[in-house]
């Protein structure tokens, strides 16, 4: 009877429809061409992902970041709907003027529950929790009697958002957790409860800000995967990483692994979601301003996404999503253009002597490339590296940096020659042992670049004068071995 009921009230209500814009693409890193993706909120729906995200339409509107949705089996292929959830036009005081980040949850009955975050900036408090439903996922009926705002023991004036909730089965319950403040001005996660998902009940605080900073703990999931709990969040200042807790119960305890994100700045605000057996992450890359490498970066850009596998401590580390890297299985060969200084080259492996300067400049990148290889340095020396832009003197403007002295792998917006005196504009941790052999995948979808290094970490970054250059590999004092370094495509 509730089945009934539900579908007659929807079926005669005026729903929230999308937009004539649905269309299909081929990308790994998607956005629509005329907007950019920002907080994405995935759901697997049973067969493929949901990835419903806040569309920056970037159009000068008073109300901005309507819900928006790409699907896809294989993060390879997307279709695209657009403002399936949209931000009230009508009201300049309405609570949901802008939409903020949240949820989508499944009840018994089959009902789809989006939560989100409705905000204006007229309004105090500026943030409410908000509710819509839906029978398909696209079509969606707002549940205004439904909202609610923070309540004590929280600062909530400014930061009461992005609902995250899911049926627990260890609770019989549906859980909340939401991204706000303690009355210590701290950032926290508020949890709250419900049998039904209309009456919701605070239960305090979940988690505290554990980072030796007063951030807000922003876009949280809580997802089971395997024996653990994982908790994640994105801390808004002052690193702007993706981090993650670990836990055999999903109210905790919960421990910080030794290494606890996954990328640098260059994504964010991702949000786990998991399938039939595989964990993900999806978040964005930023662009940048006016389009150019060396402006400051925006709010949203391209959607990216990394699949996390499970060591046997419980830890995690990204790897390219196997689905997508499968597809670009056409192989092409990598012709050198030229050559300079102490490096070797035997088909498609390169030896560098580590005597000064050296490069191996390579025809130009276009489409979406796959490149992978496999690296073993022979001391702990110097600077290696992938180079882009390569323009006249065999040096790249943008460089991709295995630093082995300080143990990481770097972003370098300036040129390679530079790079011994300059700053990286992104980094990660790597080990990197002299004698040992590692393996990367780089993977390029028109201006967003993705490192993933030998199962320990990843670097999304961004750059516009890659498309349509030469790029090519160097080393700057290292003894290094590259081998079977290869290009694949669709």
């Amino acid at each position: 009877m509730k089945k009934q009921i539900l579908a007659a009230l929807l079926a005669a209500s005026t729903l929230c429809v999308s937009s004539s814009d649905v269309s299909a693409h081929q990308a790994l890193f998607p956005n629509t061409g005329y907007s950019w993706v920002g907080d994405t909120m995935p759901y697997y729906d049973g067969q493929q992902f949901r990835i419903f995200y806040l569309e920056d339409m970037r159009d000068g509107d008073t109300g901005f970041h309507p819900w928006s949705l790409w699907t896809t089996k294989d993060f390879t292929d997307f279709h695209h709907d657009s403002w399936v959830i949209p931000y009230d036009q009508t009201n300049e005081f309405a609570k949901d003027s802008a939409l903020g980040t949240g949820s989508v949850v499944r009840d018994k009955d089959g009902l789809y529950h989006a939560f989100y975050t409705g905000f204006n900036w007229r309004t105090m408090p500026k943030e409410t929790i908000m509710h819509a439903v839906s029978t398909d996922l696209v079509s969606w009926q707002k549940m205004p009697e439904d909202s609610f705002r923070g309540s004590k023991p929280y600062i909530y004036d400014d930061t009461f958002r992005d609902p995250n909730v899911f049926y627990n089965p260890d609770y019989d319950e549906y859980w909340m957790l939401i991204t706000t403040r303690s009355q210590k001005a701290r950032g926290v996660i508020a949890r709250y409860t419900s049998k039904d998902l209309k009456h919701w009940e605070n239960k305090g605080i979940f988690f505290e800000n554990d980072m030796g900073s007063d951030a807000n703990m922003e876009c949280p999931t809580l997802v089971k995967y395997g024996d653990y709990w994982y908790l994640t969040f994105s801390d808004q200042w002052p690193s702007r990483v993706v981090h993650y807790r670990v836990a055999k119960d999903s109210n905790g305890p919960f421990e910080k692994p030794a290494q606890d994100y996954f990328d640098a700045s260059g994504f964010y605000a991702a949000k786990l979601a998991k399938d039939d057996k595989d964990l993900y992450l999806v978040g964005w890359t930023p662009t940048k301003w006016d389009s150019q490498d060396k402006r400051p970066t925006d709010w949203a850009g391209n959607m990216v996404t990394h699949q996390l596998k499970q060591r046997a401590d419980g830890s995690l580390y990204p790897v390219p999503v196997a689905k997508a890297a499968e597809r670009l299985n056409k192989a092409e060969v990598l012709t050198p253009v030229t050559q300079s200084g102490d490096v070797t080259v035997s088909g498609q492996d390169y030896h560098f002597g580590g005597k000064g300067y050296a490069d191996v400049v390579l025809p130009r990148l276009s489409g979406i490339r796959k490149i992978t290889g496999h690296f073993t340095p022979n001391s702990q020396q110097g600077k290696f590296g992938l180079m882009f832009n390569v323009g006249p003197q065999q040096t790249g403007s943008l460089n991709l940096v295995f630093d082995q002295a300080n143990q990481q792998v770097a972003f370098y917006n300036t040129d390679t020659g530079k790079i011994n005196k300059a700053k990286p504009e992104l980094s990660v941790p790597v080990s990197l042992q002299p004698g040992e052999s590692y393996d990367f995948t780089l993977l390029i979808d028109g201006t967003v670049a993705v490192l993933y290094i030998n199962d320990q970490m990843a670097l999304s970054t961004r750059m516009y004068s890659l498309p349509e250059h030469q790029w090519g590999i160097f080393s700057t004092d290292s003894e290094v071995s590259l081998t079977n370094l290869q290009s694949s495509t669709f």
